[in-house]
């Protein structure tokens, strides 16, 4: 059991981090858009994105929740990388929800950031992937 458990925590992981990837270029793109069709479309792409990524990322949590309840308390309190894998995902979370206010922010045509700015919010997720995968094989501690 543990192995499909950890399986479909890797794939909920990638799901959301493909949202995270492709959400803040939609960003980058809306910001750059010019007309009111090619706007509301991006408004309606973006919405649906920020469900699907955000069902993601509950089903990541929930099977890595799932994951360390197999592996027990005493697994989780002696394993150090586990913790700081846990830190990244919180701070995630918060990027996340970075994504889900700037959602908002364009559906009430009420967005300030510029598409440069957009485009260097699109490199965050590659950070947090990075470390998170580093941590997660290599588990360094």
């Amino acid at each position: 059991m543990y192995l499909w458990v950890k399986a479909f925590h890797v794939i909920f992981m990638v799901a959301w981090f493909a949202g995270l990837f492709y959400l803040p270029r939609l960003f980058v793109y809306h910001a750059e858009a010019s007309d009111t069709v090619g706007r509301e479309r991006f408004k309606i792409m973006e919405k649906r994105l920020s469900i699907l990524m955000s069902i993601a990322a509950v089903a990541t949590i929930v099977f890595g929740i799932w994951l360390i309840g197999m592996l027990g308390w005493g697994w989780f309190m002696n394993t150090g990388w586990i913790h700081a894998k846990i830190l990244l995902v919180v701070l995630l979370l918060g990027f996340h929800g970075w994504c889900q206010i700037q959602v908002k922010k364009f559906r009430e045509d009420r967005a300030s950031g510029s598409a440069g700015y957009f485009r260097l919010m699109n490199e965050v997720p590659t950070f947090f992937l990075v470390a998170i995968v580093v941590l997660a094989i290599v588990k360094p501690f």
